[in-house]
Formats: structure tokens, C-alpha cells, sequence
């Protein structure tokens, strides 16, 4: 069995058109995890898809029960695929992922999904941490526009932010294209 996992991370409704908190991009990083998934299938990896669901009824968006905090059918689970679900960015806290991973003797994780200001963000660094090898999908990620102290952020110019330090030290981070050529 392959020592490397596919993580899809809260590819889920409420970030596409329509959804509760809508982000660039959204349907052609979907597009491109589902290629991801594909290959990872054909492959026999080890898939697992994280969601995100916020704790409260008045969270605005993933809120527990809703259609938006289903996982998109462009990348639907199998039934022999765990869905573990999160509350935190961290796709590693309180989720046992680890422990997941360890025992399938997981080596090494290629992530996709979104926000990558947010969950993509702390789940490569935590994953890194925990001395997983990371490749990062950087085109079937997504984010979303930002402003801090003044300075507005589009969606494309937050997702450069993030990708270029996560290059740098916790991951490798290559586009869908290059990953499937391997």
C-alpha cells in the first residue's frame, strides 16, 4: 500500500456559488481535487475527507445539519473513505487523523480544499509538524478576499500570501498538473 494519503479539506457547498461564504475560484479547485481524487483512487491511496462544521446554529456558514456543511459532490466520499469532522482549522485536532494516518502507515499527505488562509494553512503546518511530508495542491485550493489594518486582499493575492511561506519550509507546493504527471 502507498505511503502517501490524499487529504480533501472542507470542499463543502457552502463555499460555492450559492453557498453561505462563497469563495474565488471554488469550482475549479474542485475541479482539480477531483482529479486529485481520481488518480489517488486508481492509485489505491489511502483518501480521507475533512469537513468542517461550526459549532453553533447561528454560524454563518457550516452550520451542523445544513446542506452547506455537506462535502460537494464533485469530490463524494466512497463508502470505504473516512470523513472525519473538524470544529477548528487544524484538521488534526481532536479529529484523530493522526492516529488514522499512523496506523495505515502513512508517510506523507498531498492536501487540497480550502481556505487556504485558514484550514489549508493549519493543517499543512500541524501535518508538517507532526513529520508528515507535505505536497500541497496549490491550484485545487481556494480562498477568499481579506482586509487587515486598511489593506484590501483580493482572493488571489491572499492565496499567494499563504502558498509562498508554506513553500518555504512545510511544504511542497506544486500544481494539480504536476502532481499528476508523477
Amino acid at each position: 500500500m502507498s505511503k502517501t494519503a490524499l487529504l480533501l479539506v472542507d470542499i463543502q457547498n457552502d463555499y460555492f456559488p450559492g453557498g453561505d461564504w462563497e469563495l474565488h475560484a471554488m469550482e475549479q479547485a474542485a475541479e482539480n481535487a477531483a482529479s486529485l481524487l481520481a488518480a489517488a483512487r486508481e492509485a489505491g491511496q489511502m483518501v480521507v475527507h475533512i469537513r468542517h462544521e461550526n459549532p453553533s446554529a447561528e454560524a454563518p456558514f457550516f452550520r451542523p445539519g445544513s446542506r452547506g456543511a455537506e462535502i460537494h459532490s464533485a469530490v463524494a466520499p466512497t463508502a470505504d473513505e473516512p470523513i472525519l469532522t473538524k470544529a477548528r482549522p487544524n484538521s488534526f485536532l481532536d479529529t484523530g487523523l493522526s492516529d488514522l494516518l499512523q496506523e495505515a502507515g502513512i508517510e506523507a499527505l498531498t492536501l487540497c480544499g480550502a481556505m487556504s488562509q485558514m484550514c489549508i494553512d493549519a493543517t499543512a503546518r500541524a501535518g508538517r509538524d507532526l513529520g508528515f511530508d507535505i505536497t500541497l495542491a496549490e491550484d485545487a485550493c481556494a480562498a477568499r478576499a481579506m482586509a487587515f489594518g486598511g489593506v484590501e486582499l483580493s482572493a488571489q493575492q491572499v492565496h499567494a500570501a499563504f502558498m509562498a511561506p508554506l513553500a518555504m519550509s512545510y511544504a511542497r507546493v506544486v500544481s494539480t498538473a504536476e502532481l499528476l504527471k508523477n
